[in-house]
């Protein structure tokens, strides 16, 4: 957006009153990506981890009017489609966007994570004007098999994006349908959690906030599958059933393209004396190896910070910029004559960096960590 202004992403969605999903979850998520979130309530749920206790729907002129109002002062540079609730507001609402030329994404919410009921017959069948409207379709497998199956939805030759948190296995797959031979797959490992409500909502809304702010489709998927993971990491554990996630503690750095400032790393040369030092500070330590003569730290915003034990303490200072592009980010830099000590390749500790020198002779790491930077395997 022009001048600093934040992309514009209209919510049509049902409210949840645990804030696990829903609204709630839109909002925070369009927040934390740094858009600007309005809203057209669909209906009013009473719910909580357990499940849903209530619904109560919003007049269908009343959500159109939500939508119109919003249209016509402040402007929309993408939609996100959750809970419509009933076929007549389903309808109203495609009337209600078939104008607009921004991305809309369509997230077909059907059954909520407690196994609530939120759409009935007459609603799935108007999802069908909804589904040849939007820029991308996001079901879950359950949701995709009330559509009709995978055949019969990917027959219908719309962007599809299914997403396979519903599958067994250790690994959760995400496939992407834009036409005929035209897929593109995403794998992760499964993060065992039960606090899992809103994943959905939070990806499609994290994906429309992304098209709004004007990146292309596959980046912002990318970027809003990295946000679900790390809201999940940082849930807080509310609840006793299905819990919210943490979007609050997801943390901006994971999610610009870079560089970003956000490590480094110090010598020592008595990791004991160090590691209490630096606790003494404030410091929240995250990697305890002293075998390695290592040690990380994290301070509130997310920064992390290093100790590694070296007989040189002097040279031993690492300063660690990351980006999302790291690659092609060295190939520019490349292009303009610097020489790099090492190109970018995959460590074993779930980064992937690159390293030079600097004018002075300090060593820069250039990197790409994602999920791995605050959460890797060995975190205490």
């Amino acid at each position: 957006m022009a001048n600093g202004t934040p992309a514009r992403i209209l919510l049509i969605a049902g409210s949840d009153s645990g804030g696990g999903a829903g609204i709630q979850a839109d909002i925070k998520t369009v927040t934390m990506l740094g858009g600007h979130a309005m809203t057209a309530v669909t209906a009013v749920t009473a719910q909580n981890t357990l499940g849903v206790d209530s619904v109560h729907m919003i007049p269908t002129q009343m959500v159109i009017d939500q939508i119109s109002a919003v249209v016509s002062d402040i402007g929309v540079d993408a939609v996100k489609i959750g809970m419509i609730g009933n076929a007549d507001t389903a309808h109203a609402v495609a009337d209600s966007l078939s104008d607009l030329s921004c991305p809309i994404i369509f997230d077909p919410v059907m059954v909520a994570t407690s196994g609530a009921v939120l759409a009935d017959a007459d609603t799935i069948s108007a999802f069908e004007r909804l589904m040849r409207l939007a820029t991308l379709t996001t079901p879950n497998l359950p949701e995709l098999e009330v559509l009709g199956g995978r055949q019969a939805v990917l027959g219908r030759r719309i962007p599809l994006l299914i997403k396979g948190g519903h599958a067994d296995g250790d690994d959760i797959i995400d496939q992407l349908y834009l036409a005929p031979g035209q897929s593109e797959s995403w794998s992760d490992a499964r993060i065992q959690t039960r606090s899992t409500h809103g994943t959905g909502c939070t990806l499609a809304t994290a994906i429309a906030t992304g098209l709004g702010q004007g990146m292309e489709l596959l980046p912002a998927i990318e970027r809003a599958r990295l946000f679900v993971r790390l809201a999940l990491l940082d849930a807080p554990g509310l609840g006793q059933g299905h819990g919210p996630m943490g979007h609050q503690s997801v943390r901006e750095d994971a999610m610009v393209e870079g560089p970003s400032l956000n490590q480094v790393t110090v010598g020592c040369s008595d990791y004991a004396a160090s590691v209490g030092f630096y606790k003494a500070l404030g410091l929240q330590q995250i990697v305890h190896s002293p075998d390695n003569g290592y040690a990380r730290f994290e301070v509130p915003n997310g920064v992390t910070f290093s100790i590694h034990q070296n007989d040189d303490s002097a040279t031993s200072t690492v300063v660690y910029f990351e980006s999302k592009r790291l690659d092609a980010w060295v190939t520019e830099l490349v292009s303009e004559g610097y020489v790099f000590e090492q190109m970018p390749q995959d460590e074993i500790w779930g980064w992937r960096e690159a390293r030079l020198l600097d004018p002075a002779g300090n060593l820069v790491c250039l990197y790409s960590a994602g999920e791995h930077r605050r959460y890797p395997a060995w975190r205490i």
